[in-house]
């Protein structure tokens, strides 16, 4: 297993619509095997595929007490309640903002062996899927702002950059 580098804001590789997984090869596995390693160095709670560059429709999550789950081809098939609260990105280190999201997702999926997973998330596990899920299609958290938001962060970045040693935060997705 191998810590990937993680792609930060500006990255063209963030923006781009992953691609379906067909089917599962052992380079497939070895890099959710690497994602996860990755998200547990990086201390976030979920890391997609676009994040590290690869534009495919995985991701890792996890789903509490250090267990990491992967996830092919998710989807978001159910929704409901609307909640606001604070979200980080691994890929925009330092970077927090309040965010609305459903407050609870059916979430449809392939594990890595291709049998179908169907999870029901409310809370925090609720807005980490669908904060990855938006990776896959190439939308950062900052995107779900309002405009004089976005533009002020957007602003901060460009003068500042990012910090060298940002703070562990769970709120890190």
């Amino acid at each position: 297993m191998a810590i990937l580098p993680v792609r930060l804001y500006g990255d063209p590789a963030l923006r781009r619509k992953a691609e379906p997984v067909t089917v599962v090869t052992l380079e497939i596995d070895a890099l959710l095997d690497d994602m996860v390693e990755t998200m547990y160095d990086e201390v976030g709670i979920g890391l997609a595929a676009p994040q590290v560059g690869v534009g495919l429709r995985v991701l890792v999550v996890d789903e509490g007490k250090g267990v990491a789950r992967a996830y092919l081809n998710p989807v978001i098939v159910e929704e409901g309640g609307r909640v606001v609260a604070e979200e980080g990105c691994l890929s925009l280190p330092g970077i927090f903002a309040d965010v609305a999201r459903a407050e609870w997702v059916v979430v449809e999926a392939q594990d890595p062996q291709g049998a179908p997973i169907r999870t029901r998330a409310s809370g925090l596990l609720a807005r980490v899927f669908q904060h990855e899920i938006d990776h896959l299609d190439g939308i950062l958290f900052i995107d779900r702002l309002d405009k004089v938001t976005r533009d002020r962060i957007k602003r901060r970045i460009k003068k500042e950059g990012f910090p060298e040693d940002v703070p562990a935060s769970a709120a890190a997705l």
